[in-house]
């Protein structure tokens, strides 16, 4: 023992000098936890895709230093509505999105990749026929295949996905417009319960579109039951934003109580200059709905427009049977006159987006598979049907026939005062509704929203450092831990010992969106560095081509 005592004491010295090591230090940031709580200048310490230690580390190493001084240190952020479907096959790496700070991409507004049957995966070949830009190989057939296929392909965001009720609804229904028998709800429902135990998040619908809208909202119930069972949550893009919002947040507050479970609306908005005096009334119902138990909470993007297609502005019994049957009656004399009739009347059927937004100046076309077409791209309706020398309504039936799409729309409908004061609401996170592009390659060929590029740059920029709409922790927390609880998410959304190292580390002073609507393909910039699952994916500004993005399951997930 005497001769083993002295060589314990020099071991224990010498353990003790060494310094504590870690695969990534980030130093002197100002740390903002996700938590709403002010930030704290410290260091971040990293090891494999974990979250080792927040504090103090001038006496540790890393194998990797990241100099985060004056900057804004948080957790990644989390994209509440995400269209990077199918971009993220085009291109895994998410330029717009991870120069923004984006790591999670949540997927699943009404329509999701998978469950898909035969019929259903023909019709996504025949879309890549008309657009082959946008071809890729279709290797899946449920919504984790689809998921776990992204993930094999290499993408540098996590990704995760609601199941859509239109999916299950067009798996096995078609494009009909009638209600479900008793067997094929119980199949549906089957369905719903296997995207559950895939790792779905929850249900997710579209109803303003066909054929989502033929959905009652007792179908509805019952799909959203078997997502409660497993701890899952709806999400809705509601039968009305507009004229019959009132009726649209009455059924999305009944939905989560007669299914038990919490629900979202996505991007909420008072759509039509006629309804944008609704929002007190919308947030007492939504307020009183929470005091009662029954969990409401909300997303948007931030900006005045939104984007879809010129199918929001056409009844939707004409678009039955899908893109082909569409087309064929807008071709027939009698019912094309219908159609038209309808599209030039207010009605509390159906949600006509040409209408709310006041005029067809304010409609923009942002997109087409038809090479003929693109020279319309970034123009209004207005503008193409003087060029057509016909009336706007009657023009965007020739859009549709000529391009054999729904032609990507955007509608100027919103008041920049309610945006503001929702983004100031507690229980809001944000969504960009958009792909996630690059400023290259097919991406070009057609113009978007500039949400794509801009979403989350422009909360951070434009509306807390420049307006100071909400200060920059409660920004942080709504776009980090608000929506990882809401979602059920484990060990995401927040920078904690012992959380994935999803980080975004950006300049606060100079955070900015630059995408605009006449010029949309331009990165935000002021994001410096994005860590995903630990790997650096964002290094001084620049992609560093990885791409180590994960699938994140729901509460459901069964292995």
């Amino acid at each position: 023992m005497k001769t083993l005592l002295p060589s314990l004491l020099v071991f224990i010295l010498l353990t003790g000098c060494q310094k504590q090591k870690f695969d990534v230090i980030i130093r002197g940031g100002t740390v903002y936890d996700g938590s709403g709580k002010p930030g704290v200048i410290t260091d971040v310490g990293i090891n494999a895709d974990t979250i080792a230690v927040i504090g103090d580390l001038s006496k540790a190493e890393g194998k990797t230093e990241v100099d985060a001084t004056g900057l804004a240190v948080a957790p990644g952020f989390i994209n509440m509505l995400s269209w990077a479907t199918e971009s993220l096959i085009i291109d895994g790496t998410s330029q717009a999105d991870i120069r923004q700070g984006v790591t999670l991409e949540v997927f699943g507004e009404g329509w999701s990749m998978g469950p898909l049957n035969e019929k259903m995966k023909a019709d996504l070949l025949a879309d890549m026929q008309r657009n082959p830009d946008w071809k890729y190989d279709l290797d899946w057939t449920t919504l984790n295949e689809y998921l776990q296929s992204l993930e094999r392909r290499g993408v540098a965001p996590n990704v995760a996905s609601f199941v859509g009720a239109t999916s299950v609804r067009i798996h096995e229904l078609g494009y009909a417009n009638r209600l479900p028998n008793a067997e094929e709800l119980e199949r549906m429902k089957a369905l719903v319960k296997q995207a559950m135990e895939g790792g779905a998040l929850g249900v997710g619908s579209s109803l303003i579109y066909a054929p989502a809208n033929y959905s009652s909202t007792e179908e509805l119930i019952e799909l959203c039951k078997v997502a409660g069972e497993y701890g899952g949550m709806y999400i809705t893009h509601m039968r009305s934003e507009g004229n019959n919002i009132f009726d649209a947040v009455n059924e999305t507050i009944r939905i989560a109580r007669e299914a038990k479970l919490p629900a979202e609306i996505y991007h909420l908005k008072m759509a039509g200059e006629s309804n944008w005096g609704k929002l007190d009334s919308v947030l007492t119902m939504i307020e009183e709905a929470n005091k009662a138990g029954i969990k409401i909470t909300t997303d948007m993007y931030t900006y005045t427009a939104g984007a879809t297609g010129l199918d929001a502005s056409m009844p939707p019994w004409v678009q039955e049977g899908g893109i082909k049957e569409w087309i064929k009656r807008l071709q027939d004399p009698k019912i094309r006159k219908r159609a038209l009739d309808e599209m030039r009347k207010p009605s509390d059927k159906w949600e006509n987006l040409l209408l709310m937004a006041g005029s067809p100046e304010r409609v923009l076309l942002l997109g087409f598979a038809n090479d003929s077409l693109k020279q319309f791209t970034g123009k209004t309706l207005a503008e193409v049907a003087k060029i057509y020398g016909k009336s706007a309504e009657e023009t965007a039936m020739d859009l549709v026939i000529a391009d054999s799409t729904r032609v990507g729309t955007a509608y100027f409908m919103m008041s920049e005062e309610n945006v503001k004061r929702q983004i100031a609401l507690p229980f809001m996170s944000f969504g960009s509704d958009a792909e996630s592009p690059a400023t290259e390659g097919v991406f070009l060929k057609s113009s978007t929203h500039p949400r794509a590029y801009g979403n989350f740059a422009r909360l951070l920029g434009k509306y807390v450092r420049d307006e100071k709409v909400i200060p920059m922790e409660e920004a942080i927390r709504r776009l980090t831990a608000l929506p990882a609880a809401n979602l059920k998410i484990k060990k995401r959304g927040s920078l904690t010992p012992g959380y994935y190292a999803d980080v975004a580390i950006f300049d606060a002073t100079k955070i900015q969106d630059h995408a605009t609507f006449e010029k949309p393909h331009q990165y935000s910039t002021g994001m410096v560095h994005v860590l995903v699952n630990g790997t650096v994916v964002l290094k001084d500004g620049e992609h560093t081509g990885a791409k180590p993005g994960r699938v994140v399951r729901g509460p459901g997930w069964k292995e």
